[in-house]
């Protein structure tokens, strides 16, 4: 299904005329149609700062439980939701921004940013969740209130924001809706996706979406621009994660046997590059890019961070890439196997490029990485509310040095 004609995304579409319905009826899943109310709401901020007249209810941190754990969409904060409420921190310094008890003490199973402003999406979840796991709520920070709710027929498995577009994924379904109105703008059908695996680019003015196909292996792709649909066969075992570059121009992804992951152009679909994780099944947690998509960190079960070096530009593909100054000049390319001379004679795995930089964790545990905004180094994130700075040698690769560590739920807990 090609996406639908709609008005090209317009990044000023946020403005304090911002009016979001209150409620939504659940969704006709075969119309889509919607019945909204209009409530008026405050200006989107373009800074997190919390509500002065609140005074968020102490914690007690021996019993918080952390369900989710997110970054932003630039990296610069991350958000946990957790048995009583959400929090929200900064990366870089790290420390806790602030913290909302929600009245109920319910549990918030999803928490997503609007990079680093008031609005948040947030979805019920835990043993005794805040909200029905079918709604998604659309909460403002400045009133300290939701002032906006989407409703379905089934639960939502994932949020993604942009400054013009929600995205909301079910078990076998995308909606996108416009955020000044919340009118449904796409419905996508999707096959089997209870991780609610779906990306969404960020650049102004390149709205790029992916999100699984209809068969297993396949991802899709919506140019909404240029108003392009792509169908790319990733994987021939079904897909367990996958991001996309901030510009929407590259994509990684990962299959759920977790030992390769494949960089694909987003345009035409092409195969640009493929990187081994390692030779053993794993379940991939996360990929990312870093900014300039000259890297690629990837998280697994196997409790080890990779950094990969990535050959491609992201902003003129198909052409080798040249030094960028915000990476290192003398950057090292991702090792390959010394038998890779009689490559075609033994098995793939011999002439399989693997990642230049490592950084060891407990195998088994949670987590998600990012790159950090200091020069070469990535941001780890553990659902057992460990935080992890670590630092790269792009000249030489090799194991990571660890430049900071916190307990997040307890933040005296820090080394």
């Amino acid at each position: 299904m090609a996406a639908i004609p709609h008005p090209n995304p317009n990044p000023n579409l946020l403005s304090p005329m911002l009016q979001p319905s209150l409620e939504q009826q659940p969704l006709d899943e075969e119309t889509a149609t919607e019945n909204v109310k209009e409530s008026p709401v405050s200006s989107i901020d373009n800074s997190i700062v919390s509500n002065p007249n609140t005074n968020p209810v102490l914690i007690d941190r021996s019993t918080t439980a952390l369900l989710h754990v997110s970054f932003n969409q630039d990296y610069s904060c991350f958000a946990a939701g957790t048995d009583r409420g959400f929090r929200i921190y900064n990366c870089d310094p790290f420390g806790e921004m602030f913290r909302r008890e929600i009245e109920g003490n319910g549990g918030v199973g999803a928490v997503e940013m609007l990079f680093r402003c008031n609005i948040f999406a947030l979805v019920g979840g835990g043993d005794s969740p805040q909200y029905p796991l079918n709604k998604v709520m659309i909460w403002d920070d400045n009133p300290n209130r939701c002032i906006g709710e989407l409703s379905f027929g089934s639960e939502v498995r994932g949020v993604r924001l942009r400054r013009d577009r929600i995205v909301v994924v079910l078990e076998q379904k995308i909606f996108v809706y416009n955020f000044a109105d919340l009118k449904v703008l796409h419905k996508i059908e999707t096959t089997a996706n209870p991780k609610g695996l779906c990306a969404v680019s960020h650049v102004a003015g390149s709205f790029v979406l992916v999100c699984p196909g209809l068969q297993k292996g396949q991802v899709r792709v919506e140019h909404y621009a240029s108003k392009r649909t792509k169908f790319i066969m990733a994987h021939g075992s079904r897909i367990a994660s996958f991001t996309l570059s901030q510009n929407g121009n590259l994509l990684a992804t990962a299959s759920t046997k977790g030992t390769l992951v494949r960089i694909f152009n987003t345009h035409d679909g092409t195969l640009l590059q493929e990187v081994r994780r390692g030779a053993d099944r794993a379940e991939i947690y996360s990929l990312a890019f870093s900014p300039t998509a000259h890297w690629l960190a990837v998280s697994s079960d196997k409790g080890t961070i990779h950094v990969f070096s990535l050959k491609v530009n992201a902003e003129n593909l198909g052409n080798a890439r040249s030094s960028s100054p915000s990476d290192s000049n003398s950057a090292v390319t991702s090792p390959i196997s010394s038998l890779s001379f009689i490559k075609g004679v033994l098995p793939k795995y011999f002439s399989s490029e693997w990642s230049m930089a490592q950084f060891r964790l407990i195998e088994g545990s949670h987590y998600i990485v990012a790159f950090g905004h200091q020069k070469n180094t990535v941001i780890i994130l553990g659902l057992d509310g460990s935080f992890y700075r670590c630092k790269f040698d792009p000249a030489t690769g090799g194991e990571m040095t660890q430049l900071e560590y916190h307990n997040f739920l307890k933040p005296d807990e820090a080394f």
